[in-house]
């Protein structure tokens, strides 16, 4: 069994939890638990949970901490293998034949593959770590193409031949859950559901996250998130809009502004849907001011 986590001096979940808030990144005990497995186990992460939780910012802290480059996939709806995998220049080849006359020229050179995520970390994978964001976006026809990959990392060019990893590279899925994914993909990772954090939690992260807040404000906007979490919003307020409204708010309070008037003020960086702002107009003052008391 390759005990990859040790690579970097991380010998338990307690020690990544550690890395990680160094990373600027606070872990729970699941969390840390099941990025080292994934780690030790040579294993994808697959993290899921509502948008704005912080799942693309663990698969940039668990780069941070390992000291690699984070390649990132961004899924969406009709993504192809060939988005993901590698395409040829053609313009460059074409230029390159003109350019040769009767003399032999390889265009299938170097020179001329475009590497797309998942080559880059094949071909880089003790320097790489692969985020695979947002998987659910994707159809299921990709999907079967991913367990494919997930099974050996390996891609057949069929210019070029088999590419295969070094060794298995590091990966992190995530997923919105705006649909199910196969049994057969879960089966291949680890699995952590991220749910949005406690309240104290919440504030720690802003005051990692914002140096210029003050504890008091934090816990201050939390309780106010938490009660816009609350609500049937179409957009609810992740935990980066926690960090950015409480800056927001925090700078206008400089400015004057009493607390209840200073968030109400920063509400669009809180927001972000019309028609969230327009179902909330009636009793949000009423909800920061309980929340500002």
């Amino acid at each position: 069994m390759p005990v990859r986590a040790n690579i970097v001096g991380i010998g338990s979940p307690d020690q990544l939890a550690t890395a990680l808030r160094d990373a600027q990144y606070l872990a729970g005990d699941e969390l840390a638990t099941a990025t080292y497995l994934a780690l030790a186990l040579g294993k994808p992460l697959l993290l899921e949970g509502a948008p704005g939780v912080g799942k693309t910012e663990a698969a940039k802290a668990i780069a941070s901490i390992l000291g690699r480059q984070l390649v990132r996939l961004q899924c969406y709806e009709g993504i192809d293998a060939g988005a993901a995998l590698y395409e040829w220049n053609y313009a460059r080849q074409m230029l390159a034949i003109r350019q040769a006359g009767d003399s032999y020229v390889n265009i299938y050179g170097d020179e001329f593959l475009v590497a797309r995520p998942m080559l880059e970390a094949l071909q880089h994978a003790r320097d790489t770590v692969l985020l695979i964001d947002e998987i659910d976006r994707a159809d299921h026809e990709f999907e079967a193409f991913l367990l494919e990959f997930l099974s050996d990392f390996s891609i057949s060019i069929p210019e070029r031949g088999t590419v295969r990893a070094a060794e298995p590279p590091v990966v992190v899925l995530t997923s919105n859950r705006t649909r199910e994914l196969h049994e057969a993909l879960r089966r291949r990772c680890v699995y952590h559901f991220i749910g949005y954090p406690d309240a104290a939690r919440e504030a720690d992260i802003v005051m990692m996250r914002a140096s210029s807040v003050a504890r008091d404000t934090a816990d201050k906007v939390v309780r106010a998130v938490t009660a816009l979490r609350a609500e049937p919003l179409a957009k609810a307020p992740g935990v980066a809009e926690t960090v950015e409204w409480a800056e927001a708010a925090t700078l206008l309070h400089s400015q004057g502004n009493p607390w209840p008037l200073a968030f109400r003020r920063a509400i669009g960086v809180a927001l972000k849907d019309q028609d969230d702002l327009a179902f909330m107009d009636p009793r949000l003052e009423a909800l920061l001011a309980e929340a500002a008391a």
